[in-house]
Parts: C-alpha cells; sequence; structure tokens
C-alpha cells in the first residue's frame, strides 16, 4: 500500500465536517428562492455521516474502508495504490457502516437511526419527501442525536460548531427550539447569556439542563 493513502482519512473527515457544516446551515435556515432547500439538508447530513464513519474506519487502516479491493496483476508493482482502487475498489455501502464501525473501532452508533435516515435519505434522492415526516426535523435530529454523539466520542468535537451561520443565532435557535441534546461547546457555553432564543417555549428542565452543561463546560480547564 502506498503512503499516499495512509492520510486518506484526515481528507474524509474534512470533507465530512465541511457537508455537515451545509446540512446543520439548510436545516437551521429557510430560503424562499430554493424549493427544495429542506430536502437538500438531509443529502448533505447522510453524506456528512458516511464520510465521518469512513474517516473514522479509514484511521485504523484505509482499506477497512473498502468491501471490494483489486485482484493484483502480472504486470503490477506489488504496491496498491490510488489509481487501482478507483478503478475497480467498491466501499462499504451505507447499511453496512455501523457494523463495520463497531468490528473495527469498538464504536456503537445508534444503529436504528442511523438506518433509518438511510432510508429517508433514499426516498427523498430516488421518490419523494415522504408524507408527514418534516425534512429539516429529521436532519437535525440526526445531527444530534447521531453524528454528535460520534464526533463528540470520536475526536472531542461538538457538531453545534459546524454550521455556516456567522451569528450563531439562527442554528442554536433551531436546536433549542426542538429541544435537542448536544454536546455544549466552550463557544457556546461562553457565549450562553446572549442566545438569540425564544425562551418561552422551552421547557423548564430542558433550559435548566443547558445551564448545568453551560457551567460544567466553562469549570472544565482543559477546554
Amino acid at each position: 500500500m502506498q503512503d499516499d493513502l495512509k492520510g486518506v482519512w484526515e481528507h474524509m473527515r474534512e470533507l465530512g465536517l465541511c457537508a455537515l457544516q451545509h446540512a446543520f446551515y439548510h436545516a437551521a435556515l429557510y430560503s424562499m428562492e430554493n424549493p427544495r432547500w429542506a430536502d437538500l439538508s438531509v443529502l448533505q447530513a447522510a453524506h456528512a455521516a458516511e464520510l465521518l464513519v469512513k474517516a473514522r474506519i479509514a484511521f485504523e487502516h484505509p482499506l477497512l474502508i473498502f468491501s471490494k479491493i483489486p485482484e493484483p496483476q502480472a504486470d503490477s508493482p506489488g504496491v496498491l495504490d490510488f489509481d487501482s482502487l478507483f478503478a475497480s475498489g467498491l466501499t462499504v455501502q451505507w447499511n453496512e457502516l455501523p457494523g463495520r464501525l463497531w468490528a473495527t473501532t469498538g464504536i456503537s452508533l445508534n444503529k436504528g437511526q442511523f438506518l433509518a435516515f438511510g432510508r429517508f435519505r433514499n426516498a427523498i434522492q430516488h421518490f419523494a419527501p415522504p408524507l408527514g415526516q418534516n425534512a429539516s426535523d429529521q436532519t437535525l435530529d440526526f445531527i444530534f442525536r447521531v453524528l454528535d454523539p460520534f464526533l463528540y466520542a470520536t475526536w472531542d468535537l461538538c457538531a453545534i460548531d459546524f454550521h455556516e451561520d456567522h451569528e450563531d443565532q439562527y442554528v442554536i435557535g433551531a436546536v433549542v427550539r426542538r429541544e435537542l441534546p448536544f454536546h455544549m461547546s466552550k463557544r457556546f457555553a461562553e457565549c450562553f447569556e446572549h442566545w438569540d432564543v425564544d425562551w418561552n417555549g422551552v421547557s423548564q428542565e430542558y433550559r435548566e439542563q443547558l445551564r448545568g452543561d453551560v457551567q460544567r463546560v466553562l469549570a472544565d480547564t482543559t477546554k
């Protein structure tokens, strides 16, 4: 295996985090100019998840993300390279990712929700949004119940930090309004008192949970 393949996980993680930024932004905001704005958040979140999970698997060994690798050829120099993988290699499919991740790293995803989101993505991509299911709600729920725990446990990253809202207000409002669980980052903890959120529609229990999270993060001198 060429040395170039050993750093592929870093490229995949960066691309996955960028896709997550776009997915979060599309789910938290609305565009009058793009009628499929929310649907796109689903595609982007699924793309982000696939890249990020594969990045963690590839960290162990790049070939672990493949379900099929090229056969050695008579004229092969004896080293597996990018060109060979691109030409005839096949990576593992969406439904296989939770099992492959667990087998190679010991990390468990919320498999049921992961697979369900994949079916939701497929419905939007190939048919139409399922009746009675809001695309933005589904995306945000997936980001914060599946990807956020994975990112925090794997790289000590908080999904709340990855978005394209330069003011931070729309994204935090979208998460708080839905009372979604999330790992509090230091950046958001430090500006907690300035969050532009309608607290009247938020339960007391959730508000107290957030305040507790803020206090713990600010008290953690290792952050």
